[in-house]
């Protein structure tokens, strides 16, 4: 299969509500907007997507239908640091504070209003028991 693009789509309730959050707090624009779905595309990277749907539409299949569980939403940045200030000055629900991690990560977590997980990313060095697991090629720097 040759993908010619790949976003996540967050299903809720609140279409208008999650779309304005992304658009807000992550520098999301609408390039498709309608009360069940919106397309929300990256201010500093168009190849970076979002939707947002409604759960109960009526394209999702019935078994599929319902909120979104279960999901983290990674975001790597070149500088964590003045995200975690932007996020802690919005008053985002952090739910895990800025630290680092052994295996090669800055990084933090809030939540969107849906409960989905966003975690916030800049690798870093690993620490010697982590190197090995990397890929030579993917080490951070």
């Amino acid at each position: 299969m040759r993908t010619t693009q790949y976003y996540p789509v967050i299903m809720t309730a609140d279409v208008a509500g999650t779309a304005e959050f992304y658009r807000r707090h992550f520098r999301f624009t609408p390039t498709f907007e309608s009360d069940w779905y919106v397309h929300l595309q990256s201010e500093e990277d168009p190849g970076v997507n979002l939707a947002v749907l409604r759960g109960d539409h009526e394209t999702v299949p019935a078994q599929g239908r319902g909120q979104v569980s279960g999901l983290i939403l990674n975001f790597e940045v070149a500088d964590v640091d003045a995200e975690y200030r932007r996020a802690v000055a919005a008053d985002l629900p952090v739910l895990l504070p800025i630290r680092d991690e052994p295996f090669g990560q800055r990084h933090f977590i809030v939540a969107d209003p849906n409960g989905v997980l966003i975690d916030v990313i800049k690798p870093i060095p690993p620490a010697p028991e982590f190197l090995a697991q990397y890929a030579a090629e993917a080490v951070p720097a």
